[in-house]
């Protein structure tokens, strides 16, 4: 729901404005040409992009942001989809604005932004606007719905009454034991799994019982400074990600970004760093802040010289990189339900659970546009498949939720391999029941005074939502302004070690 909510083939193109035009111009397609900066950023995400916009506004302007892709965005990526004739424009990763503004209350940074730019949104109801069907056909479960909503509330309550006390975190899975939750039944398990899995991109008992209690109610709740309970879906023709393009923009000059320029390597020293491109290039700041997604630094797939040292390593590998998958199919025309969403309770658990019409007014009417979303293993278990085998996956499903009605094949039909991608590797961030405050302090700390990390899994409160990247991208693009301007820098704390509350006492 986040960055797939979170978040690959085919780009959408904005028109390029002057500024983004002159940008363009300066790809890192020649070897060896050197561009030298103040301070690099890496990843040209919503981190990224707003990092800039904080040194922008604390007058450093000796800034590059290096974009591995052909535009701004990251996660948010938009891609034309369908038959000629019936191409619409959607969203491969992130598509929500999730917790919008209650009243007068604070509103979420990106809802913002989309006010800002113009985007086009429209209400998605996620518990409203439901049709519920098994491996036999449709069944009305919607009570069973119901009762997974309450289940949810309850493990959330319990976790928030377990924080002040500082007790052990444990899964969510235990959570929901303990109040009294133990799905049985394929309808039960779906509607968990919605409630749940397709949040976090992973299973209760691989997530985080407290700290996922405080990531959605931080979001969603008003009593403890949350946005609101109501969600945005992004159906701009321009992409979700015009947002960020169109904030860039407003404050980026030529020669601030260079477009399909892939990291390597980052030498980080007390004089500075140097990143080298896969082309060979080389570039040389004073700082580097890397956006990079936690997936990147789990794979190595930039190299640090020197190593990253134990304490960051430990902390970067303690956080899980999920993955949500958004899985297209278009049709000649509509045969599905009316409603926004619709769930299938298969007898294995996260097999094609949540399904999304899109050919409905509000959204993409006559489009014959619906899509399913897989998460978790389940995800990267089927990037291992062709599309020919999930596409036949995918019918099979249909064909059960439907058992009377002829329907012919897709004439269209994508879906990302996010993890897979060198350039993501997941979709976004999950907090496990084994990371510790000790470990998000040494995610989010700088080695050095020159080597900067920001990005959504570095996010306390937010966590695998775009406002975590928005609000993380701007205290580290303040926070290395401050350095550059001679203030105090001594940069963020970090623990060389990271130990339980109390000793294992093994008997003898």
């Amino acid at each position: 729901m986040r960055c797939p909510s979170l978040l690959l083939s085919l780009a959408v193109f904005r028109a390029l404005s002057p500024c983004a035009l002159a940008a363009s111009t300066l790809q890192a397609n020649q070897t060896r040409v050197q561009h030298d900066a103040q301070v690099l950023i890496l990843g040209g995400g919503v981190s990224g992009v707003i990092a800039a916009r904080s040194l922008h506004e604390q007058g450093i302007h000796d800034f590059k942001i290096v974009e591995a892709r052909d535009e701004l965005g990251g996660r948010m990526r938009s891609f034309h989809f369908g038959a000629p004739g019936k191409q619409v424009v959607l969203e491969l990763g992130a598509n929500w604005i999730q917790g919008t503004q209650d009243g007068n209350g604070p509103a979420n940074p990106i809802l913002t932004l989309a006010r800002k730019h113009g985007l086009k949104t429209v209400d998605s109801d996620l518990l409203g606007s439901m049709s519920t069907f098994d491996f036999t056909g449709t069944v009305d479960y919607l009570d069973v719905l119901n009762s997974a909503i309450d289940a949810f509330d309850n493990i959330t309550n319990a976790a928030g009454a377990r924080m002040p006390s500082a007790q052990v975190d444990t899964t969510a899975r235990t959570g929901y034991s303990l109040v009294g939750v133990k799905p049985k039944t394929p309808a039960q398990k779906t509607c968990e799994y919605y409630l749940f899995d397709w949040e976090y991109a992973q299973t209760p008992e691989q997530s985080s019982w407290i700290a996922s209690a405080w990531n959605t109610n931080f979001t969603y709740d008003t009593d403890v400074g949350g946005f609101s309970e109501d969600n945005l879906f992004a159906i701009d023709s321009r992409g979700f990600k015009h947002l960020i393009h169109a904030e860039a923009d407003t404050f980026i000059v030529p020669g601030q970004i260079l477009l399909n320029s892939t990291v390597r390597s980052i030498k980080h020293s007390n004089d500075g760093v140097e990143v080298t491109l896969v082309n060979g290039t080389t570039l040389n700041a004073d700082y580097v802040i890397c956006t990079f997604s936690l997936g990147v630094l789990q794979n190595d797939d930039v190299v640090f010289e020197p190593s990253l040292p134990g304490w960051k390593l430990e902390a970067v590998q303690s956080m899980v990189m999920a993955t949500y998958t958004k899985i297209f199919l278009q049709f000649p025309e509509k045969f599905w339900f009316d409603t926004q969403f619709a769930l299938y309770a298969d007898k294995e658990r996260g097999r094609y659970p949540v399904w999304q019409g899109l050919d409905i007014e509000g959204f993409f009417p006559g489009s014959g546009v619906l899509f399913v979303t897989v998460t978790g293993d389940y995800s990267v278990r089927i990037e291992a498949l062709s599309d020919d085998q999930v596409q036949a996956e995918v019918l099979s499903v249909l064909h059960a939720m439907y058992p009377n009605i002829t329907f012919p094949a897709p004439i269209a039909f994508h879906f990302p391999r996010w993890h897979s991608d060198p350039l993501y590797r997941g979709t976004y961030s999950n907090w496990p029941a084994s990371f510790v405050e000790g470990h998000l302090t040494n995610l989010r700390a700088n080695v050095g005074q020159r080597l900067w990390f920001t990005g959504e899994a570095m996010s306390e409160k937010y966590y695998g939502f775009l406002h975590g990247a928005y609000f993380e991208g701007e205290a580290t693009g303040n926070t290395v302004a401050q350095c550059i301007r001679g203030a105090e820098c001594a940069g963020l704390p970090h623990s060389q070690s990271i130990r339980n509350a109390q000793p294992y006492m093994l008997q003898p």
